[in-house]
């Protein structure tokens, strides 16, 4: 059972941190599912100010310490670039205040910035053996849970691709596999194919239309990696859980300021995130909607992606990467319609489900946007080009 405030001692957890002030207590923060979020308030010199404090669930992160030394070698790293001014910070749009002259150029708003324990740690362990870290709170910004707006989409994949800009020139070793194949297509690919041969609860006789679907994208499942071993599209650190609400906006500009939620980065392709974003925010229904003739790709939503994306990223992505951003978001959306197919077959063990056949009504919710995703491919390939040709030249 998660703790929750009333029996939470923040002032006993804070004394292991390396703060200053009196703790005045907590409370839950935010709408995240894995850990548990609480903002935490110090009196500091007659001032309230918050810090973030986190429970990581080492229920579904099994090595907390190599995590935590993935996070805190990427936030130093990128708060290194983001002083250095490699933030990659938008000029302003007409009417709109210039960000160069506000609050958001702050590179401390651009990164989270851990708090270290006192015993030089970037976590701590409790006394029930819980996993605890520290960050500083970024004040005047929020996240979203729906990407309702163009502008919305272009912050965010903005954002997102200054992540993986400041990141571009990060140093050796390489970052441990939190989720060890988390984007290994034909993995997941062959997990349901296992799935269906064991058929442990008789459920593969009612879904051969999602099988048969699956079966006849097979040729997608390796098309990123076949680039990947091929040298045009080179292993990057991406963030793995590319949705908007792990982005915060500026409150005074809108602008997408700072990546949050860190525990899934690791190497990987800049595709995997991108391909992730256009399935997460171009959904024109919700994940589980059992309409189908709701599920469309949304075409201005899109353009907003790669427009934000390009002006963060497009300098140094490879020409392989700028040509398959569009294919990207039907193979992400097909790997994800797998695992949730997959997890159907096998008596819904991973994905938690608040209704009977809820996974096979994301499978085939999933597999209905890889259609229209497939219908439009042109369409978005020739717009992804414009956007990118129109890109400003030094």
């Amino acid at each position: 059972m998660s703790p929750t405030p009333a029996n939470i001692d923040f002032a006993r957890l804070a004394a292991n941190f390396a703060l200053h002030g009196q703790c005045l207590g907590g409370k839950p923060y935010g709408s995240g599912h894995i850990n548990d979020t609480y903002a935490v308030t110090f009196d500091q010199a007659g001032a309230p100010v918050r810090y973030i404090f986190q429970r990581i669930n080492n229920n579904i992160f099994k090595d907390v310490p190599a995590l935590m030394e993935n996070i805190n070698r990427v936030t130093a790293h990128a708060a290194r670039q983001a002083a250095q001014g490699n933030a990659g910070v938008p000029p302003a749009d007409e009417g709109r205040p210039d960000p160069r002259q506000n609050r958001s150029l702050d590179p401390t708003r651009r990164v989270l910035t851990l708090v270290p324990a006192r015993d030089g740690r970037s976590f701590l362990t409790d006394a029930q053996g819980n996993y605890w870290r520290c960050y500083h709170f970024i004040e005047n910004a929020r996240s979203l849970d729906i990407v309702e707006t163009p502008a919305h989409a272009r912050e965010a994949a903005r954002a997102f691709g200054n992540f993986q800009r400041l990141l571009t020139t990060f140093p050796a070793p390489r970052l441990h596999e939190t989720i060890p194949d988390f984007h290994n297509t034909r993995r997941r690919y062959e997990n349901l194919m296992r799935a269906v041969e064991s058929d442990p609860h008789n459920r593969a006789a009612t879904v051969r239309a999602e099988i048969a679907f699956a079966l006849q994208n097979e040729p997608l499942v390796d098309k990123l990696a076949n680039l990947h071993a091929s040298g045009l599209m080179p292993e990057r650190i991406t963030h793995n859980d590319t949705k908007i609400n792990n982005v915060l906006l500026d409150d005074a500009t809108n602008e997408g300021i700072c990546v949050i939620d860190l525990d899934t980065v690791m190497p990987g392709l800049a595709l995997h995130d991108f391909g992730d974003m256009i399935r997460s925010a171009t959904n024109s229904a919700a994940e589980d909607e059992t309409d189908l003739t709701k599920i469309k790709m949304r075409m201005p939503i899109y353009e907003g992606l790669v427009t934000g994306y390009l002006a963060a990223a497009g300098d140094f992505l490879t020409e392989a990467e700028r040509d398959h951003l569009a294919l990207s978001g039907r193979i992400i959306t097909f790997e994800i319609g797998l695992r949730f197919l997959t997890d159907y077959i096998e008596g819904d063990t991973y994905f938690k489900i608040k209704r009977p056949a809820h996974n096979l009504d994301r499978a085939r919710n999933q597999f209905a946007l890889v259609r229209d995703i497939d219908a439009r491919q042109t369409e978005m390939e020739t717009l992804s080009e414009r956007i990118y040709n129109d890109l400003p030249r030094d």
